[in-house]
């Protein structure tokens, strides 16, 4: 094979393993969920140290009746906090930054693969 043809198939197949990484995967996502299970469920209604986690996505931070949230996370959410895919992340990398004050007890995850493989994961549990 020409070096040519050769550096054109490696170009060719290094930029579809780019995109393919950049996929989420929600049965991963699964996986990484265990990381917070101590905390949450993804359980309609179930609440534990944290709230459920059931239909996140989309929702307005601070808006499950009887979940007694902190003050911080109760100020950002009258400010309009809303859970999107982007703003989970954020907060899923980085929960002190994203509600500086709030009591949740986790340092947040790093790696951006993981982060959107379990925002693919809540994704699904609705």
């Amino acid at each position: 094979m020409n070096k040519h043809i050769l550096g054109a198939a490696l170009i060719a197949g290094i930029a579809m393993g780019a995109g393919a990484a950049q996929a989420a995967d929600a049965a991963a996502g699964k996986d990484v969920f265990k990381q917070c299970m101590a905390c949450h469920t993804a359980e309609q209604g179930k609440n534990k140290v944290g709230p459920s986690l059931f239909g996140v996505v989309g929702r307005p931070a601070a808006s499950i009746d009887g979940f007694k949230y902190s003050k911080p996370m109760q100020e950002k959410a009258a400010g309009g906090l809303t859970w999107t895919p982007d703003n989970l992340k954020a907060y899923i990398t980085a929960p002190k930054e994203v509600v500086p004050g709030g009591t949740m007890a986790f340092a947040g995850i790093k790696d951006a693969g993981k982060v959107d493989d379990l925002v693919a994961f809540l994704a699904e549990q609705k």
